[in-house]
């Protein structure tokens, strides 16, 4: 029994089996007639489920971060721990005052002063006036928003309402925070102001729930995180284990989204070849040889878009001769997506000897190890004759395709270092 209670003392917020679903309406009505046309009609929605029955607890004074793709959930759970939104199914238990920064805007009045949205927006959030008067001082000068204190909040701009709505809710003196999104809005010197401010609370012994899509925060500062996709929880753990997960999901999405963007490349290229060979375009092609299809796939073989840093590629060129050729060359060139040049190669200056051939053929490239950064990347394609001169066909992009690492340093190249 003691052990049951001192549990529930350890617990600062716990979530069990809660659900959410949202009805969509399938016609948009943007006119007086469409409302009383409308009024007549059979009402059509959409039933989009935004949390699945999910269950977890958060400890008193844990960091923990919530993270997902847009429209897995954050958000949604988000404004049921803050009492905005009722969930249909499943109980939610807070073990102490809550201080929320959630949507922009929330409990503030645009035709008021920032000095009385301060008053209004405190108020909201259980302060009384005289604990207000006595942090007023401190909550403006962290927002440093002094100057602009009277000025009326609608002319503020977006960033100078997130400084005044986070300064209030980390002056508010609460257990708990919640924290959205919302810090992406304001500039970075006042994000690596508001970061700092976990590490007192920390001190504190505060309770943090934060959603995020930097899984940079959620490493440096979160204890425990958890991942939802599509409503549902995918895993909880530890901080780093969770980001990992993510990045692998998204890399997983990644390859589906981009092996259908090649497709329907693919489809209307071979509709084009279609109509030259029915006589309804006409092809202009008087090249010696040519590049006819480029594949990027893993040391197995299997092709591929999304590649993770160390991984092996392989560069597949698919080509053919219009006419014989005495001496030939390829050459390849990666690119990042923003035209940085990474590196390029060719068999002339590697000294490879071809051998005779006829008709079609490929040639491959083996990257080991690849010890490049996040980024998308294309290659440029060459076939030359005797020299890198005599140019036969030139493919000056490819397609793209991404390298993920899972490491967060910063820069083009993976660097393999060690600190002493």
């Amino acid at each position: 029994m003691k052990k049951d209670l001192d549990k529930k003392n350890e617990i600062a917020i716990s979530v069990k089996n809660v659900s959410k679903t949202f009805k969509i309406p399938h016609e948009k009505i943007t006119s007086l007639r469409g409302a009383v046309v409308s009024a007549y009609k059979k009402k059509g929605y959409e039933e989009f489920k935004a949390l699945d029955d999910v269950s977890f607890e958060v400890k008193k004074g844990e960091f923990f971060g919530v993270i997902g793709r847009n429209g897995s959930g954050k958000s949604t759970l988000l404004k049921i721990l803050a009492g905005i939104y009722q969930a249909d199914k499943g109980k939610v238990k807070i073990h102490g005052m809550i201080s929320p920064f959630l949507e922009l805007g929330i409990g503030f009045n645009p035709e008021l002063s920032g000095r009385d949205n301060i008053y209004l927006n405190a108020t909201v959030l259980g302060m009384t006036k005289k604990q207000i008067d006595k942090k007023f001082d401190d909550i403006v000068k962290f927002s440093e928003l002094e100057r602009f204190i009277d000025q009326k909040l609608k002319n503020y701009s977006s960033g100078m309402q997130v400084r005044l709505a986070f300064s209030v809710s980390i002056h508010a003196n609460r257990e708990i925070l919640l924290m959205d999104e919302v810090l992406a809005v304001g500039d970075s010197n006042f994000q690596s102001k508001c970061l700092e401010e976990f590490n007192k609370y920390r001190d504190m012994g505060r309770t943090v729930v934060i959603v995020t899509h930097d899984i940079a925060v959620v490493e440096r500062y979160c204890d425990r995180a958890m991942l939802l996709r599509n409503g549902k929880i995918v895993k909880i753990g530890k901080a780093d284990e969770v980001t990992t997960k993510y990045i692998k999901e998204n890399m997983s999405d990644e390859e589906i989204r981009m092996i259908r963007e090649n497709e329907e490349r693919r489809k209307l290229e071979e509709k084009k070849k279609k109509e030259i060979r029915e006589g309804k375009k006409e092809e202009n092609n008087n090249k010696i040889a040519e590049i006819t299809k480029v594949e990027f796939l893993d040391k197995d073989g299997k092709e591929k878009n999304v590649f993770e840093t160390g991984e092996d590629l392989i560069l597949r060129v698919y080509f053919k001769e219009n006419r014989n050729i005495d001496n030939i060359n390829f050459g390849a060139s990666m690119h990042s997506q923003e035209g940085i040049y990474i590196s390029g190669i060719n068999t002339f200056y590697d000294q490879v000897k071809i051998q005779a051939i006829r008709n079609k053929g490929y040639f491959e490239i083996l990257y080991k190890n690849l010890p490049i950064k996040t980024n998308k990347y294309y290659f440029r394609v060459v076939i030359f004759g005797g020299n890198p001169y005599e140019q036969l066909d030139y493919l000056p992009k490819t397609e793209l395709f991404s390298i993920v690492s899972l490491k967060k340093n910063e820069g083009i190249v993976e660097l393999n270092y060690f600190w002493n």
